[in-house]
């Protein structure tokens, strides 16, 4: 009985040994590799061109909103120096919390509806004084180089030579 127990395995061996099938397959399986080493690295080198395409996405809509934010700032440094009380002259605000609520007046009186931060640094804004040491305008402290280039309106035709984002400042200069 172990004789062909013996025969049963050795046939169950002899079974599974290669057949010229099988080593062809075998033969094939470092092509499957190499296929998905391929395909790692055509993802990898897409992923990076979506990468830098976000980036840039992501630049201009800061750079759009430093234009908004400079923007309103400036507008409401305008609509405090030329609407003071009856019988003060016009002056800049002493300090940008002036623009929230304007001390001069006894009711609240808004200029600027809320504090806002520079978009391309996420902190406060670098501010323009005067000679007289009063708030005139503000202007970001990234060193950047802006993407936009043209296009500007005509109060801020001046930023289409500028540098970095320090060289757009949004100044209010009575007319005289």
């Amino acid at each position: 009985m172990r004789s062909e127990a013996y025969k049963f395995v050795r046939r169950y061996d002899e079974r599974r040994r290669a057949t010229p099938r099988l080593a062809i397959s075998r033969n094939r399986s470092g092509f499957s590799y190499l296929g998905v080493l391929i395909l790692v690295a055509v993802m990898s080198i897409a992923l990076t061109g979506a990468g830098r395409y976000w980036s840039t996405i992501v630049k201009r809509e800061r750079e759009a909103e430093l234009l908004y934010r400079g923007d309103q700032i400036r507008k409401a440094i305008a609509a405090y120096y030329n609407n003071p009380p009856e019988g003060q002259e016009k002056a800049y605000p002493r300090q940008f919390s002036d623009l929230l609520k304007d001390p001069r007046y006894p009711n609240l009186k808004r200029h600027l509806r809320k504090w806002y931060t520079d978009p391309m640094t996420r902190e406060s804004w670098v501010y323009v004084m005067d000679a007289a040491k009063r708030l005139k305008g503000v202007h970001s402290a990234h060193q950047g180089t802006p993407l936009k280039k043209g296009n500007f309106p005509r109060e801020y035709r001046d930023f289409e030579n500028a540098q970095t984002y320090q060289d757009w400042a949004f100044v209010f200069i009575p007319k005289k």
